[in-house]
């Protein structure tokens, strides 16, 4: 009896062992079923310490927190017991039921997989109004709202939208990062940088809050009808009062995720009228001024002159032609120089656009440059109006004289007069010279001289050091390729800005522009590689998805602009895009 007692506790000795010897690694979640608005807590369990620890992938959610590592020792009748969990917490993007799949971890070599769970996401359901929910308290005191300047401006007319997050007054925010960005595909869109938020005292629906301006944008509609501004979403992570107080009667905060969201918001845009709409419009939506004018009205023939045609004032300043110059075939015109100098700010787009026009005159002669007029849609007045420019007489004093001319003088407007000559037409030349003698001085052994001695002996040095960089630079094979590459790219640039105006090879030339600048600056071949490969190259970079998605955007651009119609305009936004975006990755580039 004895020795089966004896063999029954051996028994339950090596069950025990076994028991705790094996390896648990398994998924637990807060709930199976939930709403779209509510939040669900994954825990990936294990009871041994492992590596190489592999998520499952959550397409079907975002992750607003984790993963958050926590790990606990404990001692149940004299056996140590371990636990290590990876947490994450996950905001559904959809309704439906979908799938927590396998998450994987190796453990003394061997590798150990979690089993899926199915999870049922519902419509939003109607959370208990309970002062005591950590959670229920931040969704009623952190709100996000988008305010827009007019919900129905005219085609190209500045909107601008602000949000804002307001706090109340017993609420705290440690933190926060955007889920969702509005893309703006119907406008034209532009940030305006905010330094540094600065917390100011309002009223939200009649009670006091605290707000911050998160972000300020400015849009200009490009199509007509009702237009939707995506709404723009945060994850918060929000301090809350609790009910327990610290040892001083303080009351002590908990921290909790909150998703809050602007709102889509509708805008309706009106068509600009058709009722005294000029033939020559090209789209000016704003308060104006035109100018042109010359660098000068005299010169000779083979002399250059700048003709500029200028529109400054408040408006679309970027988003419409100039009106083109008509001059007489006698005067060469070569393609113009665009120049903006344009500031946006709330008021939308401030500043002066220009064209430059270089015309070199080939005969003698007065020619007229005619009045150029200049038409755009007042916004304070709802209607067109129309600026015309002064007629410019450019005379030009020398040079051969057209033979048209000559036979029909009203062509150059030349009148001939005769030339009379007085007795004292030769007065200022001086019949007695009054000649004194140069004093000359001696370069022998003066500071030139002996400066000029000692020079190349000083120059020997400096010639081996410089001859020792270069042997360094040009055994640097890779900084050797990037640098070219880099010239490249840089003269590529400049052939695109050349080529304004000529669609395909412009866009050409901007598709070589951005291949190279990638083979510069992370020393690979550009031609095999998709443009999902290069957004993969370039986030490994720690380059932002923003910049990388705009990137992409260009090189796409690039291939569809050669077979769709393209205006100057929109050559010189993508020109500028393509020299901004650049210069974010290569401060971005890692």
């Amino acid at each position: 009896m004895k020795r089966i007692k004896n063999i029954c506790t051996v028994l339950v000795l090596l069950i025990s062992t076994v028991t705790f010897a094996q390896v648990k690694f398994e998924t637990k979640v807060s709930k199976t079923k939930l709403g779209i608005n509510e939040r669900l807590r994954v825990d990936f369990e294990m009871n041994k310490d492992g590596d190489n620890f592999n998520p499952p992938d959550f397409s079907n959610f975002t992750v607003v927190g984790g993963p958050n590592q926590s790990v606990s020792r404990s001692w149940v009748n004299g056996v140590s017991q371990f636990l290590k969990t990876y947490s994450y917490f996950l905001a559904p993007k959809s309704k439906g039921n979908f799938t927590i799949s396998q998450a994987t971890i190796e453990i003394d070599g061997h590798v150990y997989k979690t089993t899926p769970i199915q999870v049922t996401v519902t419509t939003a359901v109607s959370k208990p109004k309970d002062g005591n929910n950590a959670e229920y308290v931040a969704s009623e005191n952190i709100h996000l709202v988008a305010e827009v300047s007019k919900s129905n401006p005219y085609l190209n007319e500045a909107i601008t939208v602000v949000y804002k997050l307001y706090v109340s007054q017993n609420t705290g925010v440690s933190n926060w990062r955007e889920i969702d960005n509005p893309k703006y595909s119907d406008f034209w869109s532009q940030n305006l940088d905010i330094k540094g938020l600065q917390v100011q005292n309002g009223t939200y629906k009649g009670e006091a809050y605290r707000y911050v301006v998160l972000r300020k944008t400015v849009l200009y509609p490009q199509k007509t009808g009702k237009l939707k501004i995506e709404p723009l979403s945060l994850d918060i992570t929000v301090e809350v009062p609790t009910n327990r107080r610290d040892i001083f009667g303080g009351r002590l905060m908990t921290q909790v995720h909150q998703t809050v969201s602007a709102g889509e918001r509708t805008i309706n845009v009106k068509q600009l009228p058709e009722k005294g709409r000029p033939d020559d419009f090209t789209g000016a939506v704003g308060n104006f001024d035109f100018n042109v004018s010359t660098s000068k009205t005299e010169l000779k023939a083979s002399e250059s002159l700048d003709l500029k045609v200028e529109v400054s004032g408040n408006g679309n300043l970027k988003l419409f032609e100039l009106p083109k110059v008509n001059l007489p075939s006698s005067l060469e015109v070569y393609e113009p120089e665009h120049n903006e100098n344009v500031k946006t700010n709330l008021d939308g787009m401030q500043g002066r656009i220009s064209d430059t026009y270089t015309v070199v005159p080939q005969f003698k002669g007065k020619y007229p440059i005619p009045s150029i007029s200049f038409s755009y849609f007042d916004l304070k007045t709802e209607s067109y109006k129309r600026i015309s420019s002064n007629e410019i007489v450019v005379d030009v004093l020398q040079g051969p004289t057209n033979t048209a001319a000559v036979a029909n003088p009203t062509v150059s407007g030349e009148n001939k007069q005769p030339v009379v000559l007085n007795n004292d037409h030769f007065a200022f030349v001086k019949t007695k010279a009054n000649l004194k003698p140069v004093k000359t001085n001696h370069f022998f052994k003066t500071k030139l001289f002996w400066g000029s001695l000692l020079l190349p002996f000083l120059a020997i040095p400096l010639a081996m050091v410089f001859r020792k960089q270069k042997a360094v630079r040009d055994a640097d094979v890779t900084g050797n390729k990037i640098r070219k590459a880099d010239k490249l790219a840089k003269k590529y640039l400049s052939e695109a800005k050349k080529a304004l105006g000529q669609k395909e090879a412009f866009y050409v030339a901007l598709e070589k522009a951005l291949h190279n600048y990638l083979k510069a600056k992370l020393n690979i071949e550009t031609g095999d590689l998709s443009k999902d490969k290069i957004q993969e190259l370039l986030k490994t970079k720690q380059v932002e998805s923003e910049v990388v998605s705009e990137f992409t955007t260009l090189l796409e651009s690039c291939e569809l602009a050669r077979y769709t119609p393209s205006t100057q305009v929109t050559m010189q936004q993508d020109l500028d895009k393509a020299a901004k975006t650049i210069s974010l990755i290569d401060k971005q580039l890692r």
